[in-house]
């Protein structure tokens, strides 16, 4: 469907298209780096107690806790570059459930870990709670 020269998104009934779904996914983030693993067979779990980001559609703000386990292969998540990694969601559209894959995929692109599990746990909105979890392999 066109209207002068424009493709028309479609709509759901409460207003959601296209470009709300797929806000933030391809944004450039921060790098994570990782440094040299020197054991093996042990698990980190990391809690982001601090988590925001903005909703793509209401433009309000997410609040959330982000948790990431995971079991270190060759290489570690370096803690400082995945803190101003999480940061650069402060200002970022993007649904909590695009936010939670994106971080996993970002994690295993950056350590490539033998397992891997991220978390989100977000605060009520509208007397709704949601956690979304997303896992590697």
């Amino acid at each position: 469907m066109r209207r002068k020269g424009k493709k028309i998104q479609p709509v759901t009934r409460l207003g959601y298209n296209e470009r709300h779904a797929k806000s933030g996914i391809t944004t450039p983030l921060p790098d994570i780096e990782t440094f040299p693993n020197q054991y093996k067979g042990y698990e980190i779990t990391i809690e982001i107690p601090e988590y925001t980001a903005i909703c793509p559609k209401t433009k309000l703000p997410d609040f959330g806790t982000i948790t990431l386990q995971y079991m270190p292969d060759k290489e570690c998540l370096e803690l400082k570059s995945l803190k101003m990694y999480i940061h650069a969601y402060r200002n970022l559209g993007i649904f909590y459930e695009n936010a939670v894959n994106r971080i996993m995929l970002d994690i295993v692109k950056a350590c490539r870990p033998v397992w891997a599990k991220v978390t989100g746990t977000f605060a009520a909105r509208g007397g709704l709670r949601s956690v979304i979890e997303a896992r590697f392999p």
